[in-house]
């Protein structure tokens, strides 16, 4: 894969020495491509990821993948924070109101197996914005397909067990922690976030189930 290239001057050095150990997905939540493209490369803005996928799957890189984009925000994953200084950021054309497209994801996949490949990124490590910023962020949203990554070993894989007979939102919002969901939120926000990764369009009170996608997670973590 060749990106075009599109360099945005919204970046800087990783801080503290730190390399990429995870990659974030967004989506672009705008009319077009080009749109989130020109916002990226905005001065003003102060945004900016390192690649940007658009609906047709053409890949433009934005930043440098040794350099800082700025796409995380606020936020922590398995107990750390400055997402972006080890991070690498994923943009996808898609306004978080349905399916992303074939070509899209086609595209992110190789993109994903070379990524992971260079920076010897698990998969675990591959993660959603809403992840690591559970209620204040909520890209790719309920429509991604993270089953499809996992499939492939592109995501991390889910566990199948079973809940607690008798759910309750502290162990839940623990079993979360443990998982990587570290961030200083509540326990409604928590569930909030694992349904968007693992069980989404699911609403109403805490069950089982929602327990059982979190059981493999590992703290892969530099």
């Amino acid at each position: 894969m060749t990106p075009h290239q599109h360099p945005s001057p919204n970046c800087g050095p990783r801080r503290d020495g730190l390399i990429p150990r995870f990659v974030v997905l967004h989506y672009t939540s705008m009319a077009t491509a080009a749109a989130a493209i020109d916002r990226l490369c905005d001065p003003q803005a102060e945004v900016s990821a390192h690649y940007v996928i658009c609906k047709t799957g053409r890949v433009t890189q934005l930043v440098p993948e040794g350099l800082r984009a700025w796409h995380a925000g606020r936020g922590q994953w398995q107990g750390l924070d400055d997402i972006n200084s080890r991070s690498i950021g994923i943009e996808l054309d898609n306004d978080g109101q349905g399916p992303f497209t074939e070509p899209l994801m086609q595209s992110l996949e190789a993109l994903l197996q070379g990524l992971l490949q260079a920076w010897s990124i698990p998969p675990n490590n591959v993660i959603g914005h809403s992840d690591m910023a559970p209620g204040r962020k909520f890209d790719p949203g309920p429509w991604f397909d993270w089953t499809r990554l996992e499939a492939q070993g592109l995501a991390g894989p889910r566990s199948q067990n079973a809940g607690p007979d008798t759910p309750n939102l502290d162990s839940f919002a623990a079993m979360a922690r443990a998982a990587g969901y570290t961030a200083d939120v509540d326990a409604e926000t928590l569930l909030a976030a694992t349904r968007l990764r693992y069980r989404p369009f699911v609403t109403g009170p805490l069950e089982p189930a929602d327990y059982a996608p979190l059981g493999q997670h590992d703290d892969q973590g530099q």
